[in-house]
Protein backbone atom coordinates (compact mmCIF):
# COMPACT_ATOMS: atom_id res chain seq x y z
CA UNK A 1 0.00 0.00 0.00
CA UNK A 2 1.64 3.50 -1.03
CA UNK A 3 0.79 6.60 0.77
CA UNK A 4 -0.37 9.77 -0.72
CA UNK A 5 1.99 12.23 0.36
CA UNK A 6 0.46 15.38 -2.26
CA UNK A 7 -3.20 13.87 -0.84
CA UNK A 8 -1.99 14.15 2.62
CA UNK A 9 -0.65 17.60 1.88
CA UNK A 10 -3.30 18.65 0.73
CA UNK A 11 -5.53 17.62 3.58
CA UNK A 12 -3.23 19.26 6.02
CA UNK A 13 -4.47 22.37 4.49
CA UNK A 14 -7.81 21.90 4.44
CA UNK A 15 -8.21 20.84 8.00
CA UNK A 16 -6.12 24.14 8.92
CA UNK A 17 -8.75 26.25 7.59
CA UNK A 18 -11.32 24.51 9.23
CA UNK A 19 -9.69 25.81 12.08
CA UNK A 20 -8.91 28.94 11.23
CA UNK A 21 -4.79 27.60 11.99
CA UNK A 22 -2.74 30.53 11.19
CA UNK A 23 -0.21 27.90 10.44
CA UNK A 24 0.39 24.39 9.43
CA UNK A 25 3.30 21.76 9.32
CA UNK A 26 4.15 19.82 6.78
CA UNK A 27 6.60 16.77 5.93
CA UNK A 28 8.75 18.11 2.88
CA UNK A 29 9.23 16.91 -0.33
CA UNK A 30 10.24 18.63 -3.55
CA UNK A 31 6.85 18.97 -4.85
CA UNK A 32 5.12 19.47 -1.85
CA UNK A 33 7.11 22.76 -1.80
CA UNK A 34 6.87 23.55 -5.22
CA UNK A 35 2.60 23.30 -5.03
CA UNK A 36 3.40 25.49 -1.58
CA UNK A 37 5.36 28.10 -3.98
CA UNK A 38 2.68 28.18 -6.29
CA UNK A 39 -0.17 28.97 -4.20
CA UNK A 40 1.71 31.71 -2.62
CA UNK A 41 2.42 33.11 -6.23
CA UNK A 42 -1.26 32.61 -6.58
CA UNK A 43 -2.12 34.35 -3.32
CA UNK A 44 -4.01 31.35 -1.75
CA UNK A 45 -1.43 31.91 0.87
CA UNK A 46 0.90 34.17 2.67
CA UNK A 47 4.22 32.19 2.53
CA UNK A 48 5.90 28.82 2.54
CA UNK A 49 9.32 28.34 4.03
CA UNK A 50 11.60 24.85 4.81
CA UNK A 51 12.32 24.68 8.24
CA UNK A 52 14.92 21.80 9.38
CA UNK A 53 14.13 19.89 12.55
CA UNK A 54 17.42 18.04 12.77
CA UNK A 55 20.36 17.02 10.22
CA UNK A 56 17.84 14.83 8.01
CA UNK A 57 14.42 16.12 8.56
CA UNK A 58 12.69 18.92 7.28
CA UNK A 59 9.47 20.45 7.13
CA UNK A 60 7.53 22.70 5.52
CA UNK A 61 5.55 25.70 7.43
CA UNK A 62 2.75 26.95 5.21
CA UNK A 63 1.34 30.65 6.66
CA UNK A 64 -2.60 30.51 5.76
CA UNK A 65 -3.85 33.52 4.60
CA UNK A 66 -7.65 35.04 5.70
CA UNK A 67 -9.15 37.72 4.33
CA UNK A 68 -11.72 39.19 7.25
CA UNK A 69 -12.06 36.25 8.76
CA UNK A 70 -12.47 34.26 5.63
CA UNK A 71 -9.92 31.85 4.19
CA UNK A 72 -8.87 32.77 1.11
CA UNK A 73 -8.47 28.82 -0.07
CA UNK A 74 -12.65 28.08 -0.44
CA UNK A 75 -11.78 24.68 -2.11
CA UNK A 76 -8.66 22.49 -2.52
CA UNK A 77 -9.23 19.44 -4.31
CA UNK A 78 -7.17 16.43 -5.46
CA UNK A 79 -7.75 15.50 -8.83
CA UNK A 80 -4.53 13.21 -10.08
CA UNK A 81 -4.88 10.03 -7.49
CA UNK A 82 -2.57 6.87 -7.24
CA UNK A 83 -5.55 5.00 -8.02
CA UNK A 84 -6.40 6.98 -10.76
CA UNK A 85 -4.12 9.63 -12.58
CA UNK A 86 -5.64 12.57 -14.67
CA UNK A 87 -3.80 13.74 -17.56
CA UNK A 88 -4.40 16.89 -19.28
CA UNK A 89 -3.67 17.79 -22.97
CA UNK A 90 -2.50 21.38 -24.08
CA UNK A 91 -6.44 21.91 -26.17
CA UNK A 92 -7.86 20.21 -22.99
CA UNK A 93 -7.46 22.68 -20.02
CA UNK A 94 -10.90 23.71 -18.32
CA UNK A 95 -11.39 26.52 -16.39
CA UNK A 96 -11.48 26.51 -12.61
CA UNK A 97 -14.77 27.94 -11.31
CA UNK A 98 -14.93 30.21 -14.29
CA UNK A 99 -10.86 31.33 -14.38
CA UNK A 100 -11.08 32.06 -10.07
CA UNK A 101 -9.24 29.41 -9.26
CA UNK A 102 -6.10 27.20 -10.97
CA UNK A 103 -5.36 24.00 -11.57
CA UNK A 104 -1.50 23.12 -10.30
CA UNK A 105 -0.09 20.49 -13.07
CA UNK A 106 3.54 18.12 -13.11
CA UNK A 107 4.55 19.13 -16.60
CA UNK A 108 7.93 18.37 -18.18
CA UNK A 109 9.25 21.42 -17.88
CA UNK A 110 8.20 21.37 -13.90
CA UNK A 111 5.35 22.14 -12.07
CA UNK A 112 3.38 25.41 -12.92
CA UNK A 113 -0.65 26.80 -13.19
CA UNK A 114 -2.49 25.30 -16.06
CA UNK A 115 -2.16 29.21 -17.33
CA UNK A 116 1.28 28.99 -17.52
CA UNK A 117 1.27 25.82 -18.89
CA UNK A 118 -0.90 26.60 -21.95
CA UNK A 119 1.01 29.94 -22.87
CA UNK A 120 4.21 27.11 -22.81
CA UNK A 121 1.40 24.59 -25.15
CA UNK A 122 2.37 21.80 -22.08
CA UNK A 123 0.26 19.48 -21.20
CA UNK A 124 0.67 17.38 -17.86
CA UNK A 125 -0.58 15.60 -14.70
CA UNK A 126 -3.06 17.61 -12.67
CA UNK A 127 -2.62 17.63 -9.13
CA UNK A 128 -4.89 19.27 -7.54
CA UNK A 129 -7.47 22.59 -8.60
CA UNK A 130 -7.90 25.72 -5.86
CA UNK A 131 -10.31 28.21 -5.69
Amino acid sequence: MSIDTMGNFLTIIRNGIMVSKSTVTIPYSKLKFEVAKILKSEGFIRDAIIEEVDSSKKNIKVFLKYVENESVIHEIIRVSRPGKRAYVGINKFKPVIGGLGVSILTTSKGVMTDKKAKSLLLGGEILCTVW
